[in-house]
């Protein structure tokens, strides 16, 4: 296990990193010539490598929630989960917790005949290595497989967080163990609202992904965010860009954008995919258009996006409350 910086030597080093940032935006910080190559066909979502993993992952991936997570919604969830894989989105994330099991169950019921066309990832909120070793054991059993392809420590919200999971008999610990096993094939860390955290995390221990909030609205109040990003770019992780639209709180603002700036916005940073919570069908068909038709978007544009949302962001607190 590699566990490499104190939390003294940490918060010196990225104090005044984080205050040089101040509130100019993300955008400030977009360097084109790092985003990754997409390519896609009219009726398939086009992919990026997942960092270090060198998995070719679609840009739309499909998140866990929503419709998914419902255990009486079973027969539109696999609707949904199905014509994903049809038109080509190849990740799919859960977790235990997503509908008390209701998610993983659903998804359990599409892997059982397409397994194979899945880069599947689920993960641990449990910091124990025996609480993690359960919990994988009943995520197989509802996901009807014998292998995940990435196991994340779920949510990480503090220093604290990190260094429960990475001690000994910790979760991290049972991980390399499923690891050395074939039980799972990569290790990854999720955060929802602490960049600083985060970025404590990666420096701590080489994760191979990173699952992080990326939307317009957060840098204002998250001034690490892009220190991660860069520093998660700099180790060659897979980073995943979760809650784009914020909960969809941007759309609740007279329109303030619309999925393509949403989506286009979080892919205009140098991640492998960005994962979305799906309702229905015909919004499945809608992403795999906006990530098919994606190009990246100027620092200009992307700080347009980003005044559009810093109003509202400071009226109503959106984001802090979002997760």
């Amino acid at each position: 296990m590699k566990y490499t910086m104190n939390r003294r030597k940490f918060i010196h080093t990225t104090a005044s990193v984080a205050a040089g940032l101040g509130v100019a935006g993300l955008s400030s910080i977009v360097d084109a010539s790092k985003i990754m190559a997409a390519g896609g066909t009219p009726d398939h979502a086009p992919k990026r490598k997942l960092g270090k993993t060198e998995y070719n992952v679609s840009l739309f991936s499909l998140g866990g929630e929503s419709t998914v997570q419902i255990a009486s919604k079973s027969q539109q969830a696999v609707e949904i989960i199905d014509r994903a894989l049809d038109l080509g989105v190849n990740y799919i994330d859960t977790a235990p917790s997503y509908g008390a099991g209701g998610s993983e169950t659903n998804i359990g019921l599409v892997m059982a005949r397409r397994r194979n066309q899945v880069f599947l990832a689920s993960k641990t909120h449990d910091r124990t290595y025996d609480g993690t070793m359960r919990l994988i054991e009943q995520s197989l059993e509802r996901l009807q497989t014998d292998y995940l392809d990435l196991y994340q420590v779920h949510n990480i919200r503090s220093h604290d967080d990190i260094e429960r999971a990475l001690s000994r008999n910790g979760a991290v610990e049972a991980m390399e163990r499923l690891r050395s096993q074939g039980v799972i094939r990569h290790i990854g860390i999720t955060g929802h609202r602490n960049s600083e955290a985060l970025l404590y995390g990666i420096n701590s221990y080489d994760f191979d992904t990173i699952l992080m909030a990326l939307n317009a609205g957060d840098i204002f109040y998250d001034p690490f965010q892009g220190d991660l990003l860069n520093r998660a770019l700099e180790k060659r992780m897979g980073i995943i860009a979760m809650k784009i639209t914020a909960v969809n709180n941007i759309f609740r603002a007279d329109g303030l954008t619309t999925m393509d700036e949403a989506m286009g916005y979080a892919l205009s940073f140098p991640v492998s995919t960005a994962i979305i919570g799906i309702t229905s069908v015909g919004q499945v068909d809608e992403n795999v258009r906006v990530a098919r038709d994606f190009r990246p978007m100027s620092q200009n544009r992307l700080a347009s996006i980003e005044e559009k949302v810093k109003p509202y962001n400071e009226q109503v607190n959106f984001f802090k409350r979002s997760w």
